[in-house]
């Protein structure tokens, strides 16, 4: 990979960002950061608002309310703004008669940047030997690759990406990651969207969630998954007296399959009232939530709490 320049990184921020399509309030209210060296995932469900808060980021909307910023500057008022931000948010707004090498010297040439780096940005995402081959014959990863390419132009500190993995291969996605990773620990700042939760695991530093437009947790990773308690397995041949046993010291469990399912206790807790039992276990575990049950929690609780 070319080294890109080392950049002391720019903050990512929304500040009560609202926007209001008729009665439709697609952004309510949203404040979150995306910080310099970090990936910050920006998880939703369908329809969350993830889109129409880049393309506010960007410029390509205008907030009802509040503000969006990069380094603390609205990307209209950026000196210097491909330079600063890049951003991938179709892969679909490609000429299809256009080859890979011709988009981007079209691109380059519109924003003064200099075409003797097209061949290096094209190596970057991996479209050497495509780069000759019209985009109307690219599959959607490669479309997702040109997009990142296109993004990369300008060298910018800070990357918005929507949806980049949609239509890569295992391999692709495994490059992505890498990729993403990389140039987070130059310096960047990287805001990606996506639906790919156990993907997200892998890659992010920090998490934003949003439903309906609003925020519902914004959190380090780490941070996240460690807030939610882990889930309890256990097997065994005298399952009803286990149940009893467990019901004794105030744990209610559930069914999946062969296995009883708790939450709220250790895995050595219920080894211990199973052993005072004299309770034969053939299967004991304890898995703390991955990124995708707390999501569903997390939006779940919100949508209760304000239906």
């Amino acid at each position: 990979m070319t080294e890109p320049t080392a950049w002391s990184g720019l903050t990512v921020a929304t500040d009560g960002l609202t926007k209001q399509f008729g009665d439709v309030r697609a952004v309510d209210d949203l404040t979150l950061r995306a910080e310099p060296g970090r990936v910050t995932g920006f998880l939703g469900p369908n329809g969350a608002g993830k889109t129409t808060t880049l393309r506010m980021l960007v410029g390509l909307a205008r907030p009802s309310a509040g503000s969006a910023t990069v380094g603390g500057v609205p990307f209209a008022r950026l000196a210097e703004p491909l330079r600063t931000v890049g951003a991938a948010l179709d892969a679909g707004g490609f000429h299809p008669g256009r080859t890979a090498r011709n988009h981007l010297k079209v691109h380059f040439t519109q924003a003064g940047l200099p075409l003797g780096q097209v061949d290096d940005v094209l190596h970057q995402v991996g479209l050497d030997e495509a780069a000759d081959r019209r985009v109307g014959t690219f599959s959607m990863g490669m479309r997702q690759r040109l997009g990142l390419a296109t993004a990369l132009a300008g060298d910018p500190q800070v990357l918005l990406l929507d949806e980049p993995a949609n239509g890569l291969d295992p391999e692709g996605i495994a490059w992505l990651r890498g990729f993403l990773r990389w140039l987070a620990d130059r310096g960047r700042t990287v805001l990606v969207s996506s639906h790919l939760l156990a993907e997200m695991a892998q890659i992010a530093d920090d998490v934003v969630i949003i439903d309906r437009g609003r925020l519902v947790r914004a959190a380090p990773l780490e941070q996240l998954l460690g807030g939610f308690a882990p889930t309890v397995r256990v097997r065994s041949p005298q399952r009803a007296d286990l149940e009893v046993a467990l019901a004794t010291e105030g744990l209610h469990a559930a069914t999946d399959g062969d296995d009883l399912v708790l939450t709220g206790t250790t895995a050595e807790h219920v080894g211990d009232v199973a052993a005072r039992a004299g309770i034969t276990l053939h299967r004991l575990s304890a898995q703390q939530p991955d990124l995708e049950e707390v999501f569903l929690q997390l939006v779940a609780d919100g949508r209760r709490a304000d239906p």
